[in-house]
């Protein structure tokens, strides 16, 4: 079986993949802060939460679910380097409001029945997702052997988590661990819930340990923009109508509004009951939606080709373009000098260094 390579925690590496699987709708962005309100509530509405944390083999006990709702899909993690896909995939499949594609309905459909363990190996026979995950793989110089690399005693190894709401309860999804871990019951809003256990993990470690990044996986910001233009348009259509059919004189701009809009939609008889000021508000709101919309746009727009970019950076092998530069300065009789330049300034660098 091909191994699986280490992915960076990246926001624009994981909506990449999510789309590569085949499904739609939904990007990853990262929290900073999870106490910032304004920040998670343009987020809305979120799926899941995915967390990345240093692991060491010292971790906590954690206390598993022997005995949980079937309808919860939970896979060990049996492939190794695949904890970032798994943890995405977890909210994926947990999420019955997202169209998950045909790949992830497929692998859905036919683990279902199977123990956490071969869930976690059958993952590995899904091509689409292999290829996907792997696409991020960093180029490699050397091969020296074929043998895979373990993590040593010392080494940083990162994990990621998944935190997600189900059927009104709170779980933590992590493929090492035996089975769910249950956070809590929730009534309104999951995520106070969440932020809680996250809180308190972080608060486990010690207080020098700065290494972890937060991801929501939340629904395409596009698509709620177009969603929400498409909806204000057509709420200016029939209120334009109504003020016509009124007799309300409307303005040279709102003419030609109503003509770019306009269908073959009816008038909404629940329009007729309000007045003029109430109708002109209602156009004012509809009208603010729209440019609130069309800025989103614009910037999840410009987002994305920044993350199209970046991915194609990642993905590019450089190492030939590196390996002709040496060839070129060894044959001008330059390499040398670069290599005692950039030795100075490393034996400087570690001269400024406080000492410890």
């Amino acid at each position: 079986m091909q191994e699986w390579c280490t992915i960076e925690s990246d926001p624009g590496v994981f909506t990449e993949l999510i789309n590569a699987i085949g499904v739609q709708g939904v990007q990853v962005e990262e929290i900073y802060d999870l106490n910032d309100e304004q920040q998670i509530a343009q987020m809305q509405p979120i799926y899941g939460f995915i967390f990345l944390f240093r692991w060491t083999s010292k971790g906590e006990k954690r206390e598993c679910l022997k005995i949980y709702d079937q309808d919860l899909f939970f896979a060990n993690q049996v492939i190794q380097n695949a904890c970032a896909t798994q943890a995405i995939i977890s909210i994926l499949l947990n999420s019955p409001q997202i169209e998950i594609g045909e790949a992830l309905k497929n692998y859905k459909e036919f683990t279902i029945a199977l123990d956490p363990k071969e869930r976690g190996n059958c993952l590995g026979g899904v091509e689409v997702i292999k290829t996907a995950h792997n696409s991020f793989a960093r180029p490699e110089p050397f091969i020296f052997s074929n043998e895979k690399k373990k993590a040593k005693e010392g080494d940083d190894v990162f994990h990621f988590v998944s935190y997600l709401p189900f059927k009104g309860k709170v779980y933590e999804l992590d493929g090492l661990q035996e089975g769910p871990i249950l956070i809590g019951e929730y009534q309104d809003d999951w995520i106070v819930r969440a932020k809680e256990a996250i809180l308190k993990r972080i608060q486990h470690y010690q207080e020098k340990e700065t290494a972890f990044t937060l991801l929501a996986v939340n629904q395409c910001r596009k698509f709620k923009a177009n969603k929400i233009l498409s909806s204000s348009q057509n709420e200016i259509l029939l209120t334009l109508k109504t003020l016509e059919f009124m007799g309300v004189e409307l303005s040279e701009e709102q003419k030609q509004q109503l003509i770019e809009l306009s269908n073959q939609q009816n008038i909404e008889q629940e329009l007729l009951q309000e007045s003029k000021e109430e109708l002109l508000n209602r156009l004012n709101n509809a009208n603010n939606r729209i440019q609130e919309a069309q800025i989103i746009l614009s910037e999840e727009t410009a987002k994305f080709q920044k993350y199209k970019e970046e991915n194609s950076r990642r993905k590019h092998n450089y190492i030939p373009f590196i390996l002709e530069l040496f060839k070129m300065a060894q044959r001008k009789g330059q390499l040398e000098g670069l290599l005692e330049k950039a030795q100075q300034k490393q034996q400087q660098k570690l001269q400024q260094q406080p000492k410890k």
